[in-house]
């Protein structure tokens, strides 16, 4: 039988270790299981990643928005960001500055490392006026550029509205 003394350590106990659990979550880790296939290979349907969201800064919860913004996104670095009220989770492929390079024959492509990423005529009129990633903005893609749904349909990403970035399967 427990003493009420031991009840009390016990539930105090039980209690910070859920306000522990929520701030990990909320400021620190999370973890995303991955639906589509956008991402492909690397990333599967089904799979669980770690995402840290301190690496860029202190993230307001519930928002759009930091506390306090300390570092950027690096090309190839896997991010994931709030897009029209959903987590999304993709490869950041151009940095603020970068420039966009397009080829024009009987397709439209955008030249990422010289890869030609298919564009459609509408996602190239979209982009076609933009020479650089703008500042505070990144480019980003999914590794099966075919199947995804990415800066090439909704632009450029800000980067205050990175959630985090992916860091372990």
């Amino acid at each position: 039988m427990l003493g009420k003394k031991s009840f009390n350590n016990l539930f105090m106990l039980t209690l910070l270790g859920v306000f522990l659990g929520l701030f990990l979550k909320f400021f620190a880790f999370d973890v995303l299981h991955i639906s589509g296939s956008s991402m492909s290979p690397n990333l599967k349907q089904g799979d669980s990643i770690i995402i840290n969201k301190l690496a860029y800064g202190i993230h307001k919860p519930f928002s759009e928005s930091y506390i306090h913004q300390y570092n950027s996104p690096s090309k190839n670095e896997i991010v994931t960001f709030l897009h029209d009220n959903k987590i999304v989770i993709k490869r950041c492929v151009l940095t603020p500055g970068e420039h966009l390079d397009f080829l024009v024959d009987s397709q439209y492509y955008l030249l990422i490392d010289n890869t030609k990423i298919p564009l459609l005529k509408d996602e190239y009129d979209k982009l076609k006026y933009a020479e650089f990633v703008p500042e505070g903005y990144i480019f980003v893609l999914g590794d099966n550029y075919q199947e995804s749904v990415d800066s090439r349909n909704y632009g450029f990403v800000s980067i205050k509205d990175i959630i985090g970035k992916a860091v372990g399967k």
